[in-house]
């Protein structure tokens, strides 16, 4: 069993890279954020999981311990293999898959690639008991809930997932000035200076 791989980037796509590990490469499928964020030439750790199929052996890979759990809750639920799971955590962080089976909305799943309004059903059922719900910590970035949802629906309208436009919505109003929290344009402005436009339209992590 590999649980883990450290090593150089040697390329990679939008949902996957090549990590050289002692003069071999292994190929990891990998949400989109680590893929985003992966540099060739640079080191990667990766907490793992081998999937072995009869014709195949597959490794999934992820930044965080807590990624690679919740992937393993997902393929326990029925109808869900590794890259609809993975296509899950590609779009919804942790927070956000435990406060969605916790408030028995599937809405976020359905949302997913690949996952139907029944298997987003399952999600929620077959999850339930088995994450633990987002403690909401105290924000000293005070804005209206509806700013913050134009926000987050700007980033995806422009190509972003929704795991990416909310995690860089969160970033850019704690950093914003009382003046930018007021308005969507400025928050976007500012979110997008860091964040930058999504590639050809395409939803990215």
């Amino acid at each position: 069993m590999i649980s883990s791989l450290r090593g150089t980037v040697l390329s990679t796509t939008t949902d996957s890279v090549i990590v050289e590990v002692g003069g071999v490469g292994f190929a990891v499928a990998v949400p989109g954020d680590v893929a985003h964020t992966a540099r060739i030439g640079h080191e990667l750790r990766l907490h793992t999981s081998l999937i072995v199929r009869e014709d195949a052996l597959s490794l999934y890979g992820f930044a965080d311990p807590a990624e690679l759990e919740v992937f393993g809750h997902l393929l326990s639920v029925t109808g869900v293999g590794p890259k609809s799971a993975l296509g899950v955590l590609s779009h919804l962080s942790v927070d956000q898959i435990a406060a969605a089976v916790a408030a028995d909305d599937d809405a976020p799943f359905r949302r997913v690639s690949g996952i139907g309004p029944k298997t987003a059903k399952l999600i929620v059922v077959q999850l339930t008991g088995k994450l633990q719900a987002p403690i909401a910590a105290p924000s000293s970035a005070s804005i209206p809930d509806e700013i913050s949802t134009q926000l987050v629906a700007a980033l995806i309208g422009l190509g972003w997932s929704e795991r990416v436009a909310a995690d860089a919505a969160v970033r850019s109003t704690t950093e914003a000035s009382e003046t930018e929290r007021g308005s969507v344009a400025l928050l976007l402005r500012r979110t997008l200076a860091t964040l930058g436009p999504a590639q050809g339209g395409v939803a990215r992590g």
